[in-house]
């Protein structure tokens, strides 16, 4: 089988290249247009997800293939991108800039010829004028399967700066798409991890992406961006789903009735071919994920899993709302900011009891990150949910980077030998690091224990993509119908 969508993806030869200004502003530039915008960003980031979800109006996806593996890249991508016009996905730092020690893996490069897509380099102009062509001479040069359709200068001094970046770019023989001033407005505020989440700044984030929007669509030919897109060829595989790598196949397409017949009221199987259909949800079986300003890092298709394995996914806010969801029987928190909010979380001690209530159950209650540091006796001082004795403090050292990690303990998430990827990144610490019974044993950057498994509980600083190992949502799923 193969699927076509035509696609870009933006790259740069450096962070702070205006990567994610330009990848933002193109999306909402083209949904203003009137195009079905599929975002895509390449690797673990969460933030600028949020920023693409607000340009396009559809839900920002990872594309990581040091966490999922290169296989899952363009299943992926398609099942994203169902229904789109144009996608645009935005690399990770440098071009060519992967995981740590393991060559192109997980790279914007890598990722760009796992989804057959011509790239798009963003290039920082400042300080330079002829030497753009050789600087992009040599990303389009370095690798010849990593298709460089053009290029955007960004922060342009001038007019007279302009011309002579083009001109050294038109001997170099590169297309120049478009040329970007630097704007004020379009900066958007960052602190310890980065950008600050669109939900921390709703009304703020969007007149940033208007400002995006606006700057792209007047310094871009946004038509020749397009034709570049539909250059891109047929991907051979099929699109993800999260029901069929259940193991659930989806009902066949209903037959077409004749002009005045009745249309069947339930689907009739086609031909031989087995149908399984997909667990029904449970009456009371709500499996509750952490939302709000606190808890903004998920990736959309762990929800999508758990509904596939028959949950009720219900969303909710640890700032405000004082009981967890009617039915809850299993409980998600992800990763987020706490430690940005941690007396409103601790001032909401109704929630607290809850959570504490529910892990003292047994039921399920996967953690990662924040949700760790929300599960501590306290953060910075402030008591949090005291479901595990440790104790978290912010700190100026950051941790991150990728790990390979391998589950120590049986747990409602995986079996004891369960092999998983994942990724750390934050300036908090827990004492202790792990637990009587550990989540994960990790190799780099140093062999450890890492994380806490205790009755239905499961919390690590461990980034986890749950579509590289699904059978995990089936797991927990499963769990809260026994516990």
């Amino acid at each position: 089988m193969t699927s076509s969508v035509p696609r870009l993806v933006i790259a740069a030869p450096s962070s702070g290249s205006g990567k994610t200004t330009v990848a933002t502003g193109l999306m909402a530039a083209f949904a203003a247009r009137g195009l079905a915008v599929s975002p895509h960003k390449v690797g673990p980031d969460y933030i600028d997800p949020g920023y693409h979800a607000l340009a396009s109006g559809r839900t920002g996806r990872n594309l990581d293939a040091y966490l999922c593996g290169p296989e899952l890249v363009a299943p992926l991508f398609l099942h994203g991108a169902r229904g789109c016009d144009i996608a645009v996905v935005e690399g990770v730092m440098g071009m060519f800039d992967g995981a740590a020690g393991e060559g192109e893996l997980a790279s914007t490069a890598h990722v760009a010829k796992l989804l057959r897509a011509p790239v798009v380099l963003v290039v920082d102009a400042s300080s330079q004028s002829r030497s753009v062509a050789a600087l992009v001479h040599g990303f389009a040069s370095w690798d010849p399967e990593v298709r460089v359709g053009g290029v955007i200068l960004n922060k342009v001094a001038s007019d007279r700066h302009e011309a002579l970046l083009r001109e050294a770019l038109e001997s170099a023989g590169v297309p120049v798409f478009g040329v970007l001033r630097r704007v004020a407005q379009v900066d958007t505020p960052s602190r310890h991890l980065g950008l600050v989440p669109v939900a921390e700044r709703r009304a703020d984030a969007v007149d940033a992406v208007a400002a995006m929007a606006e700057q792209v669509a007047q310094g871009c030919d946004l038509e020749a961006l397009v034709g570049l897109a539909r250059g891109a060829g047929a991907l051979p595989c099929a699109a993800w789903d999260a029901a069929e790598v259940l193991g659930f196949s989806p009902p066949p397409p209903l037959p077409v009735p004749s002009p005045g017949a009745a249309a069947p009221s339930t689907p009739l199987p086609g031909g031989s071919a087995p149908w399984t259909p997909a667990p029904q949800t449970p009456e009371g079986l709500v499996v509750a994920v952490a939302g709000g300003p606190a808890f903004t890092f998920s990736y959309a298709e762990h929800s999508e899993l758990l509904t596939a394995a028959g949950a009720e996914v219900v969303v909710f806010d640890p700032l405000h709302d004082e009981q967890l969801p009617d039915g809850t029987a299993g409980l998600v928190i992800g990763g987020g900011f706490p430690e940005v909010y941690a007396a409103e979380l601790s001032a909401n001690e109704p929630l607290r009891t809850a959570v504490s209530a529910l892990a003292e159950s047994g039921a399920p209650v996967a953690a990662e990150c924040a949700g760790l540091l929300y599960l501590c006796r306290e953060l910075d001082g402030q008591p949090m949910c005291g479901v595990l004795d440790a104790s978290a403090r912010m700190e100026e050292t950051l941790t991150l980077g990728y790990r390979d990690a391998v589950a120590v303990s049986d747990s409602s998430l995986a079996v004891a030998g369960t092999r998983m990827r994942g990724h750390e990144f934050h300036r908090t610490v827990v004492e202790p690091g792990a637990g009587d019974a550990a989540a994960w044993g990790v190799r780099v950057p140093r062999r450890r224990l890492e994380g806490f498994v205790q009755r239905g509980v499961h919390a690590s600083y461990l980034h986890t993509h749950w579509a590289s190992e699904p059978g995990v949502a089936r797991r927990f799923v499963e769990r809260c119908r026994t516990s």
